[in-house]
């Protein structure tokens, strides 16, 4: 047989075509098997030492005099005091719980736990995204390990809190629904500091709820409402069009079946409010319109408090459809209202009457780089007076007297993982004003 019919090749049947295809069909599931197994392995020891990094470096907060709540007979958490009453709004912790968001999940938690033990606010409300499981940037899915790593660090610091959810809390691609998680947060004998309510069956959202603040007299000086300002609408389910959603026609009803009803309580005295959710109300843009056509001066219908929009272009990631909330809030007592979502806005004004705020961002994760800055990073405090009077004011993180409470290997952390480490707390890139 000549050399060249040796170098003939052989033509192989269909079969074992077919055979060689799925050996390799194969191999790739085996590679792709491995990788997700090693995915798994290491987000499960990722989660494990978040909670050991929280277990070992926070302390509880040493508070003077804690008010403990009680659940009264209408089945929502009261605090009885005739003290000034203080919440601190936290909101976009951005916890991954991934391996690409380790560092970043652990400058969250201590930021969260410097604020608090400083503050030490009789309640804290976070205002949404307590979890971010985004794939390409924590490489996790699980919003469940975001969710019970915060409930942890919150009841390990012995605080009492609650929260709304934000769109990331549960987007569509996370294993866990908002039923899930608010199941979590409900558990009592895992975290009795948390004072979540999942709310009724019948109005739209998990987490439309309420807590009062009443003195020794039996009188109740604010009723805080929480609501589902929901994700997104349209069939917008992954964010690709940003089109947001608000809070619902029927949760509006609710909220005033439950100021009737407060009123009742109080003897036909209708009691203050603010609210708390995450998703800005669309007459937000109008505030920011109103005080940038004045110069930022104050006009009929604007008081300008503090703070900017500092999002690129100015933008303002409103509810797209407006169902009369802020009307409801005018014609009921709601003071003011307390949101979150866009992460470089900060701004506070009173429009018509109504303080409306954006909450200080705790973000590390979510913006490509925005954990080199930090002029935007902190919490909002609202005192309540013993009248039902409120003020409110932005704290930024990067203070002495914050700092000063900080494990020292977690200002290390910071300094590791800001290149620029003169913007810590000062110049934000983000911000076009």
């Amino acid at each position: 047989m000549s050399k060249k019919n040796k170098k003939e090749k052989v033509k192989k049947t269909p079969k074992q075509k077919a055979a060689r295809f799925f050996k390799v069909i194969l191999i790739i599931l085996v590679i792709i098997a491995l990788i997700v197994g090693i995915i798994a392995i290491g987000n499960k020891v990722t989660v494990s030492s978040e909670r050991e990094f929280a277990k070992n470096t926070v302390q509880p907060v040493a508070f003077e005099e804690q008010l403990k709540p009680e659940l009264d007979e209408s089945g929502y958490y009261t605090f009885t005091t005739d003290r000034d009453f203080k919440i601190m709004q936290l909101t976009d912790i951005h916890i991954g719980s991934g391996l690409l968001s380790a560092k970043k999940d652990n400058m969250a938690i201590n930021a969260v736990a410097a604020m608090i033990s400083e503050e030490k606010p009789d309640l804290v409300i976070v205002t949404g995204d307590v979890a971010y499981p985004v794939p390409y940037q924590a490489l996790s899915l699980n919003n469940k390990s975001g969710a019970v790593t915060f409930a942890s660090l919150m009841e390990r610091l012995g605080v009492y809190w609650c929260l709304a959810f934000g769109n990331h809390d549960t987007e569509a691609y996370s294993f866990f629904s908002r039923e899930d998680i608010s199941k979590i947060y409900e558990n009592k004998k895992e975290y009795p500091h948390c004072l979540f309510q999942s709310g009724p069956k019948d109005v739209d959202g998990c987490g439309n709820y309420l807590i009062k603040v009443k003195n020794t007299k039996g009188a109740i000086t604010q009723s805080l409402f929480i609501f589902d300002s929901h994700s997104y609408t349209d069939g917008d389910y992954f964010g690709i069009q940003w089109k947001y959603d608000a809070v619902h026609k029927n949760q509006l009803e609710w909220y005033k079946k439950q100021v009737q009803a407060l009123t009742k309580e109080n003897n036909g005295v209708t009691p203050k409010s603010l609210a708390f959710y995450h998703i800005p109300p669309i007459e937000e843009n109008d505030v920011f319109k109103e005080l940038k056509d004045s110069d930022f001066k104050d006009t009929e219908n604007v008081k300008y408090k503090y703070g900017k929009i500092g999002e690129s272009n100015e933008a303002i990631c409103s509810g797209t459809k407006n169902y009369g909330a802020f009307e409801a809030f005018c014609e009921n007592g709601t003071q003011g209202v307390f949101f979150g979502h866009d992460h470089l806005n900060n701004l506070s004004a009173n429009y018509k009457g109504v303080q409306l705020t954006y909450g200080y961002s705790i973000d590390y994760l979510a913006y490509p780089g925005i954990y080199k800055y930090g002029l935007q990073r902190g919490c909002t405090v609202i005192t309540v007076k013993p009248d039902g009077s409120f003020d409110n004011y932005g704290e930024n993180y990067y203070q002495d007297k914050y700092q000063a409470v900080n494990a020292k290997e977690t200002v290390e952390l910071e300094k590791e993982m800001s290149e620029d480490k003169e913007n810590a707390g000062g110049a934000n890139p983000f911000a076009d004003n």
